[in-house]
């Protein structure tokens, strides 16, 4: 008889996709257990299982009577070269899946990559000058390059043949939501760095390429990336495929980069040669941030566990415009819509609820 009960395992319960992931299931009426190695659960109904990716005996114990039916994997490790990313990013998928396989209880796995499927990192096309073709599809080929999407990738199809499993492989780009001490969230920094602007009277200066400025682009709030993962979990006809995942809406930065700028009630700037990445506008904040937050009483005074600058710079830096087709998904029934300025603004309005951002 099959197993009518739902019962999901989130890998990297902390994080933006994975936090938000987990309301989504458990508003669904899912039995949800999030895995991390230091879980910081603040989410009602989520029960905790706190493990190491990288040792299989921590993973054995801390699963001993969880019997997941669903596994979602929302995380990653960075290491310092692609091969380490590889080496370390597979091993994550593969030990896991090891782990569960005698329990024979898996039906589907959801693994979420990204854009750099298509894109490759940032180097290789930086530096060669060949710029990969947009909007990106998901029936474009694998690049001639080391990619550790491709390695995690190829974990959940091994896993898949020999347990017998369906998978969904989802491709969002710049994940926003809501999700503190995320050493990758674009939002937040922008929201923190706008904050800063704010109180010192700097301007909101654009650290990113003409093209980005210029360009049209799609970002991905986390909310609607839970609603397709648990939309190709259970429908039948979506099962054993990769997704792209965005908003469903485009814009220019030069558009947004004010309407942010509004909100905050700061002064913008945009565009300027050269780049002026937002890693070196923000180097000196560490004091400054720690002033405000003991100013207006706000939950984190350490500026590094709040604002990824770096990613944020990755982001932004590119030398082309990025958007993603949204087809495949949209002809397959998965038709969630989302205002991208929205999700920007809902992000604000939790940070400052939260106490976060002033």
């Amino acid at each position: 008889m099959k197993n009518t009960e739902n019962i999901a395992l989130v890998v990297g319960a902390t994080g933006i996709t994975g936090s938000n992931l987990t309301q989504e299931l458990i508003s669904q009426g899912w039995i949800t257990y999030g895995l991390s190695r230091n879980p910081d659960n603040n989410i009602e109904g989520l029960q905790s299982v706190k493990a190491d990716l990288l040792n299989e005996q921590s993973l054995v114990e801390a699963l001993e009577h969880i019997s997941p039916t669903h596994i979602f994997f929302t995380t990653w490790m960075r290491n310092d070269t692609e091969d380490e990313n590889i080496r370390v990013n597979s091993a994550l998928v593969r030990n896991l899946l090891n782990v569960v396989a005698p329990k024979k209880s898996v039906q589907h796995v959801a693994l979420v990559t990204g854009l750099k499927h298509y894109l490759g990192p940032f180097d290789a096309y930086a530096k060669s000058g060949t710029l990969p073709e947009t909007p990106v599809r998901e029936e474009h080929p694998r690049l001639p390059l080391p990619n550790f999407y491709y390695a995690q990738e190829d974990e959940v199809y091994k896993a898949s043949e020999r347990d017998g499993f369906t998978w969904s492989i989802h491709r969002p780009h710049t994940v926003i939501g809501y999700a503190v001490g995320n050493l990758m969230n674009m939002g937040t920094t922008l929201a923190v760095y706008a904050s800063i602007c704010k109180e010192t009277g700097r301007k909101f200066i654009w650290p990113g390429s003409p093209e980005q400025w210029n360009g049209i682009s799609d970002v991905t709030d986390a909310r609607i990336l839970s609603k397709q993962i648990l939309w190709a979990s259970t429908t039948e006809s979506a099962r054993n495929q990769a997704y792209n995942i965005t908003n469903g809406d485009i814009f220019r930065w030069k558009w947004l980069w004010q309407r942010i700028a509004d909100w905050f009630g700061i002064e913008a700037e945009g565009f300027g040669d050269p780049i002026r990445p937002l890693e070196k506008e923000m180097e000196k904040d560490a004091e400054v941030w720690k002033d405000i937050a003991l100013k207006y009483h706000l939950k984190e005074e350490k500026l590094h566990r709040l604002a990824s600058a770096w990613h944020t710079d990755l982001d932004l830096g590119r030398p082309l415009e990025v958007m993603t087709d949204m087809t495949k998904s949209r002809k397959s029934g998965f038709t969630a819509f989302q205002s991208t300025e929205d999700s920007f603004i809902d992000l604000f309005k939790k940070l400052r609820e939260e106490k976060i951002i002033p």
